[in-house]
């Protein structure tokens, strides 16, 4: 394979397998740095492809789609992980990915994910791999209960996954979740959660977003604060685990990690996603360079800046078409910074777009300030326990978002 020199030059071609908001915010960061963008996608009217330069319509492993994309590209990366490690390995022969598609086979299995994790020294909560009932009983027999039985890929946003509370739960989920094998993961009575977005080039150098501070409703991501509110040596711990990934994978591109902060103060990695992520959204507005950028650079390869805010920030999701009717008043609200992603169709629990308000530096309200700060938003929003350092009750980690179009 010849491949393009990089840096890539000005009007060259980015090629993005997946047409999700993740794309579309790509290519519009592309397009500021005078590089277009081509758009993988079987979705007619996708996001991405509206705002895209080109848009190939085909499946993620049909060769008449890869071959016909990969003509019209210079380099390739991909907005999500349940797009098909086998056609980026097509594509890997056709023209350079980014990140390779062995990182991205990592992050599609919960099982390897958690196997490179804890071999690159990153702890994680206490997990068994499960494949028949005797496993599973012996599984719940060294981790204990309660505890979470999950499928190894394609679950998100809550799904493909079961609490485990009594032994009786135990038949009904092993029933219920497939394909096996499946993963047991502890139950982490957690303080809260966190998530930090790191960049690196092909020169190994390595730049993290602050860690933020991660709230869900019904499983989805509603709210991100940014800084999150913990101390010092929580943040720095985070922070150094996301760029011990990034190292790890000799990742080339853009990687989100999702942690949990448990009671004793221990940072606790889940998952990772090796692209732009819900969590780091607030970069858009709140830094000179945004998640989207730092992306499309180290694609492209070109030098990473500093990943710095100016500001701190709430990002709050908007969900379904209950949030999405919201838009006349978010667009007359003080404040609020609005992104819509032309989504056609507001289904329930579908991410149609997000808001962010912007707050001095160093001067993010507590989750009174932050509700008035949301306006139309505010009485739908999960703010209660934001800035809230410990959990009063053992409550579920809602850590699902890295394995859907965050």
């Amino acid at each position: 394979m010849r491949g393009p020199a990089f840096p890539l030059p000005p009007n060259a071609v980015i090629g993005i397998v997946g047409g999700g908001q993740l794309g579309r915010m790509t290519a519009l960061a592309a397009a500021r740095l005078g590089y277009r963008c081509h758009i993988l996608t079987p979705e007619r009217e996708s996001p991405a492809g509206q705002v895209a330069a080109y848009v190939t319509e085909g499946e993620y492993e049909d060769p008449g789609a890869i071959a016909a994309f990969a003509a019209g590209v210079d380099v390739v990366t991909f907005e999500f992980e349940n797009v098909s490690a086998g056609g980026l390995e097509l594509l890997a022969a056709l023209k350079p990915v980014r990140p390779a598609p062995a990182v991205l086979r990592v992050s599609q299995d919960r099982i390897r994910e958690k196997s490179f994790l804890n071999g690159a020294g990153v702890p994680t909560a206490p997990w068994r791999r499960v494949e028949t009932r005797a496993e599973l009983a012996a599984a719940v027999a060294a981790i204990g209960l309660p505890a979470v039985l999950k499928t190894t890929r394609l679950g998100y946003d809550g799904k493909g996954q079961s609490l485990l509370v009594r032994p009786e739960d135990l038949e009904t989920a092993f029933v219920a979740l497939a394909p096996k094998p499946l993963v047991l993961e502890g139950f982490v009575d957690f303080a809260c959660e966190l998530s930090v977005v790191a960049a690196r080039g092909e020169d190994g150098r390595a730049v993290a977003f602050d860690a933020v501070e991660n709230r869900h409703r019904q499983h989805i991501l509603d709210l991100t604060l940014a800084p999150a509110q913990v101390g010092e040596e929580i943040a720095a711990e985070a922070r150094g685990i996301a760029l011990r990934v990034a190292e790890a994978l000799e990742l080339v591109g853009l990687i989100a990690v999702e942690m949990f902060v448990d009671r004793g103060g221990r940072v606790l990695a889940n998952e990772i996603a090796p692209r732009p992520h819900n969590s780091g959204h607030w970069t858009i507005d709140a830094c000179p360079a945004s998640q989207f950028e730092l992306f499309v650079r180290a694609v492209a390869g070109l030098p990473l800046p500093e990943a710095r805010r100016h500001s701190d920030a709430v990002m709050k999701n908007l969900v379904g078409p209950e949030e999405a009717a919201l838009w006349g008043e978010i667009l007359a609200a003080p404040g609020l910074i609005p992104h819509l992603y032309g989504k056609a169709e507001a289904r329930p629990g579908r991410k149609m777009g997000h808001v962010t308000r912007l707050f001095p530096h160093g001067g993010l309200p507590g989750p009174f300030g932050i509700e008035a700060a949301l306006g139309p938003l505010a009485a739908r929003a999960e703010v209660e326990r934001a800035g809230r350092h410990l959990a009063e009750q053992v409550v579920q980690p809602d850590l699902g978002e890295a394995f859907g179009p965050s």
